[in-house]
Order: structure tokens, then C-alpha cells, then sequence
């Protein structure tokens, strides 16, 4: 594996071997900008993995997405090779059924400390819940972004991330009750503590979210990409294109038909696929 072919990947042309705040803050960005958060290898009769060098050939030499355990576990070997103090932490995402955290670690993400501040970098949450810099860990501070205002609070035996967006706005009328819109202003995303964790902490969990029959994952292809105005999203059949904007989100939605998803892939998302899936949206709680 070769750092500089990673960042190469993300189109960071900065000072590798700087591991300063701006750096990470840049390299951060760039990744959620060029590395899709996808599940498509679960419906393609290919498998998400936990080793490594197999997330690196298909995010860095095939040019795919991946979802949270691929994007930040090779996230933290490239903040490794560049300087950074980091350790990878487990998430457990926030079931708005329930009214409940999951009962296990399902999300992988990481914490760097620089100049004795720490710092959580997730470059895979996805849609309008995907952070573009890193968070500071510090509790009950709003922490303004494109996407919206993050916040972590502690309540003593986690920490607990929730954000509040803006309003959408939906162009297309027809699409104006999906279920796939997020309507809610304040969303809790997962919790997290900081035990370190190791990447097979989370073998087991992704053996289940690709075969258990009720898993999100299985129920939906999903794929999003932040963009400098927003963020793109492919949702089984439904593509679409939000714009961030002051008071609230510009929402474009519209069918896409099977035999285009290969050109809505290759021209929104910069990924060209081997093995062809079919778009699955099933009931299940996810929207945008």
C-alpha cells in the first residue's frame, strides 16, 4: 500500500509528512468529496471485508466507495502514515424506531489528538449526516458546517453526536412526501466512547449487517457523495442532487431507470462497477 497513491486518490497535494490540523482538516474533506459511501458489494455477489489491503485495492485501485468500516479503517492507516496520533473507536448509530442506540458497535470511526486537543474524524456517515472536518471533542459546543450544526455532548458514560440541518425543499412536487426525506430538524446520529478499539472488534458486526435478512444494508443500495454545494445520493431507483443553502436545502429528486444506473454511477459518483447490481429500496429506516 502506498500513501502517497491514497492521497493521489483524494487529490490532496499538500505536505504528506505534515501532521498539523490544517492537513487533517483538508485531507478529511477531500475524502468525503472522492470516496463515495456505498454498499453496493453487498448486492453484486461480492462481500465488504475488514483486511485492509482489500479495502485499499478496491477504494484506492479501483476507484470504489465503501461504507464506514472500509472508508475509516482506511482512513486511519493513511492518518498512521502521515504523522497522526489516532485510534480507531466504535459507534453505535442511533435506531429512530427504537428510540434507541444499537445494542453493539456498528460504526468504526477515529480519534486524533493534536497539540493535546482530540478530534473525531468519521469520513463515512454518509448523506446529510456526513461530517466534512473533523469534530472537536468537547461537550455541548455547536460546531457549524455545510451540512448543518454538529454537536457532541457527554452525558458520563458516552458521547453522544446529534445534528441539527435546515429545512428541505423539495422541486420536484411529486416527490414531495417520500419516505426517503429526512423532514426532522435535529437528528441523533450514534454514540461512542473512547475505549480503543482494533478493526476485528468489528468482524462480526459485518458479517451481520451483509446477511442478516432485517439489515438496512441488505434492504437498500445506498450511495452518496459530498459535493462542493451539497451532496449526491443514489437510494435503490431514486437519485438526487441537494444544494446547501442558508435557510434551507434545495432537494432535486427523479427516478433512474435500470439501465442507467451504470451512466449515473460512471458521471455522479466517478465509479464504474465489475459486477452489476439491482437497486433495492425496501422498507427500512433511512433517509436523507
Amino acid at each position: 500500500m502506498d500513501l502517497r497513491e491514497y492521497l493521489n486518490r483524494i487529490g490532496f497535494t499538500g505536505q504528506f509528512n505534515k501532521p498539523d490540523l490544517d492537513s487533517l482538516f483538508t485531507i478529511h474533506k477531500l475524502h468525503v468529496m472522492s470516496v463515495p459511501f456505498e454498499n453496493f458489494s453487498v448486492h453484486n455477489g461480492e462481500k465488504n471485508s475488514m483486511d485492509l489491503h482489500v479495502i485499499y485495492n478496491k477504494i484506492v485501485k479501483s476507484n470504489r466507495g465503501g461504507w464506514c468500516c472500509e472508508n475509516n479503517l482506511l482512513f486511519s492507516w493513511a492518518l498512521k502514515e502521515m504523522g497522526y496520533k489516532s485510534t480507531i473507536l466504535g459507534g453505535r448509530v442511533f435506531n429512530s424506531l427504537e428510540q434507541d442506540f444499537l445494542p453493539s458497535d456498528s460504526h468504526l470511526i477515529n480519534l486524533v489528538e493534536i497539540d493535546g486537543k482530540q478530534y473525531i474524524a468519521d469520513v463515512s456517515f454518509g448523506m446529510s449526516y456526513q461530517i466534512w472536518y473533523p469534530l472537536e471533542l468537547i461537550s455541548g459546543k455547536d460546531q457549524p458546517q455545510p451540512p448543518g450544526v454538529f454537536r457532541l455532548t457527554n452525558n458520563g458514560e458516552k458521547w453522544i453526536l446529534q445534528k441539527t440541518g435546515r429545512k428541505q425543499i423539495i422541486v420536484d412536487n411529486g416527490f414531495v412526501d417520500s419516505t426517503l426525506v429526512d423532514k426532522r430538524l435535529t437528528k441523533t446520529l450514534y454514540s461512542l466512547t473512547l475505549t480503543p478499539r482494533d478493526a476485528d472488534h468489528f468482524l462480526e458486526m459485518s458479517v451481520m449487517l451483509q446477511t442478516n435478512p432485517d439489515s438496512l444494508f441488505l434492504l437498500k443500495t445506498i450511495c452518496s457523495l459530498q459535493t462542493v454545494t451539497g451532496y449526491r445520493a443514489l437510494l435503490g431507483s431514486t437519485y438526487s442532487e441537494v444544494t446547501f443553502k442558508e435557510d434551507s436545502d434545495s432537494v432535486e429528486m427523479k427516478k433512474i431507470l435500470d439501465d442507467e444506473i451504470e451512466d449515473v454511477l460512471k458521471e455522479k459518483f466517478n465509479m464504474v462497477l465489475v459486477n452489476k447490481f439491482t437497486p433495492k429500496n425496501q422498507k427500512a429506516d433511512f433517509r436523507m
